[in-house]
């Protein structure tokens, strides 16, 4: 892969991982778009996507640091539903991973026309949460039952297209969440995901002894995706504060039409 190539996909990466559109879906689109322009396939995208969610979880961290100190230290009742959350996507993404042959999970995970359908998802959710009256409850105080639902949710974002964000906050305000306490809810609960899945990609990639993709070029897709992560979460609150997520809608029907037709007709 150029670095080119790595700069263009973590730039993806970096503003589809928070706003509500799906960066695994993007990046499925563009890696076919690379393939139609005759470009070949992006080696190993499973491993470059796994980079990239490393750098926009570094976006998290650093953008989120002070409510991580103060939940390890005074709202460490958080845990639990944090904990209760992210079960559901561990569960579904290490039997994806370990228990579906390798063929059926690249289909699953990179499929453009799964991308094409999932953005339909995504814009169906944000409708729905464009119409749903804000909430009173801090995520410090969900109780386990509506922090499992939202972790259902975050699973079905395994899918290309179904946005992670988009589906955790709708589902979060839907449950009765502050719009500000369901986005972080759904970012913390991220951590442990998007980590877990980086550190199992690197055991591979360090058994195996190296990567399809030289180290400064995934070095370089790293810190894109982190600084314009970073970004695209200050942008994300801002409209979430003043309920114009469902804007995204305009953006994901007709993307889901073009996508969806375009691998159909091919």
């Amino acid at each position: 892969m150029s670095n080119l190539e790595m700069i263009l996909l973590a730039i993806v990466q970096g503003i589809t991982e928070f706003l509500p559109i799906s960066s695994d879906g993007h990046l499925a689109v563009v890696n076919a778009l690379l393939q139609a322009r005759g470009e070949g396939e992006v080696p190993d995208l499973l491993e470059t996507t796994i980079v990239l969610h490393l750098g926009t979880l570094a976006s998290v961290l650093i953008f989120y640091r002070r409510e991580i100190y103060r939940l390890i230290t005074a709202n460490r009742r958080g845990f639990l539903p944090l904990i209760v959350a992210t079960i559901p996507a561990g569960v579904i993404g290490v039997g994806i991973e370990k228990g579906l042959p390798d063929e059926t999970t690249k289909w699953l995970l990179e499929s453009p026309l799964l991308a094409g359908l999932g953005f339909f998802v995504t814009a169906a959710a944000l409708w729905r949460l464009g119409r749903t009256r804000e909430g009173e409850l801090d995520y410090l105080d969900t109780p386990p039952w509506k922090a499992a639902i939202i972790g259902l949710f975050q699973a079905a974002a395994i899918l290309p297209g179904v946005s992670r964000s988009g589906m955790t906050i709708s589902s979060g305000v839907g449950l009765g969440l502050k719009r500000e306490a369901a986005a972080t809810f759904s970012f913390l609960m991220a951590i442990p995901v998007i980590g877990g899945a980086g550190l199992l990609k690197l055991k591979d990639a360090v058994d195996k002894g190296t990567t399809s993709t030289p180290v400064p070029t995934l070095a370089l897709g790293f810190m894109i995706s982190m600084l314009v992560g970073i970004a695209a979460l200050w942008v994300l609150l801002r409209m979430l504060r003043r309920g114009r997520l469902e804007l995204f809608v305009y953006y994901l029907t007709p993307l889901g039409i073009a996508v969806t037709s375009w691998q159909l007709l091919k």
